[in-house]
């Protein structure tokens, strides 16, 4: 204790005042839209995965397996990181003028977490397309409360429609 109040008085400690935990303008939800398009060609992948018949063979029917296993696993991933992304954007960047401008602000994030957690849970191709759907609208908010019309002209080259 005595050395942390001599340092103190040769380094005095001031209070710092920030609204995010680092500094503004890092903000960009394009990785919750990469995340929640993972998990859409997750689901498009383990839906087009075939089931391994009778007379597959063992290392045929392991491959399988494999396959629909890994790609469960990155569905699950992604859409946690959703989840993550999210919750930046919505606890560091958002303000309460922006929720003025925004009304349905947190009823969009709400929704959009809970979708990205419907999506850890199953394999519904409808849901992913939700969930992709719920992170462009709240792109749209973010990109308008910066003044910029929100666009992402490469979505279907990234998604690889």
């Amino acid at each position: 204790m005595k050395l942390k109040s001599t340092l103190r008085r040769f380094w005095p400690v001031q209070t710092a005042h920030a609204h995010c935990d680092i500094p503004c303008g890092i903000y960009d939800p394009i990785a919750a839209k990469i995340a929640a398009q993972t998990v859409q060609k997750m689901v498009l992948r383990i839906e087009a995965a075939n089931p391994p018949g009778p007379d597959t063979s063992a290392s045929d029917r392991l491959a399988v397996i494999n396959s629909v296993s890994r790609y469960i696993a990155v569905k699950e991933e992604h859409a946690q990181l959703v989840k993550k992304e999210l919750d930046i954007l919505w606890h560091d960047y958002f303000r309460p003028d922006h929720l003025e401008k925004y009304p349905d602000l947190h009823a969009k994030f709400w929704q959009a977490t809970k979708l990205a957690a419907a999506n850890k849970q199953s394999v519904n191709m409808e849901s992913a397309k939700q969930l992709v759907a719920a992170v462009d609208e709240i792109a749209e908010m973010f990109w308008d409360s910066k003044g910029v019309k929100y666009s992402d002209p490469v979505a279907d080259t990234r998604f690889g429609a």
